[in-house]
């Protein structure tokens, strides 16, 4: 049973057209990366004993979360805003170097989370455990290099509307520790201006957690 949504009315919707235009476009999604500064967050985290990739998979989710445009997916062709967005991401098998993709629902607190989502990593045995849900935002991120741009894999199924976060090997520069970051989204929903709010939400967090 996934979450719930509101079907959108497109006759009356400010976005329609721009929704039009981006859906029959051969690539519908567009990938902006960029740098966050951790400083601060990472220094909680390790304080908290907190694993830094599902505390970060927390911030991401619950501030994409508070941007409707972000809550947004196709559903049997209809345009609908989720009440709220479940998480999926990889998790590398230390012993094979393959990852798995887990599920685990958003929670209110970061510290929930990051409970709940290491023990399912650890517990899933399954590489996949089948097709992941309309409702999640969906992470990989890939903590062996710092990169300046990344590009993602293409399914051809342009109402695929899912979110995909990245980021890379923090690193040191003026004192400070820096991360890649990458957001692609669906045009039809997601514009920079959104991209930007978002990035400024999840920033803001980072240095106030």
């Amino acid at each position: 049973m996934g979450n719930n949504y509101t079907v959108i009315d497109e006759n009356n919707w400010k976005r329609a057209i721009h929704c039009k235009v981006f859906r029959n476009c051969i690539e519908p999604a567009f990938c902006v990366t960029l740098e966050l500064d951790i400083t601060h967050f990472l220094h909680k985290v390790k304080e908290q004993k907190y694993s830094f990739t599902m505390a970060m998979i927390y911030v991401v989710s619950k501030c994409a979360n508070e941007i409707e445009e972000f809550r947004c997916r196709f559903v049997d062709g209809r345009v609908v805003l989720f009440d709220k967005i479940d998480t999926a991401f990889t998790y590398l098998n230390q012993e094979t170097e393959l990852f798995k993709v887990v599920n685990v629902p958003i929670k209110d607190s970061i510290g929930e989370y990051v409970l709940e989502a290491v023990k399912a990593a650890k517990e899933q045995k399954e590489y996949f455990s089948g097709s992941l849900g309309n409702d999640i935002f969906q992470f990989s991120p890939m903590p062996w290099v710092s990169y300046t741009h990344i590009s993602h894999t293409n399914s051809g199924k342009k109402d695929c509307a899912t979110p995909l976060f990245d980021w890379g090997k923090y690193y040191e520069r003026d004192g400070k520790v820096m991360m890649p970051f990458s957001v692609q989204a669906h045009h039809s929903f997601v514009d920079g201006l959104h991209i930007g709010k978002l990035v400024n939400s999840v920033q803001k967090y980072l240095d106030e957690y």
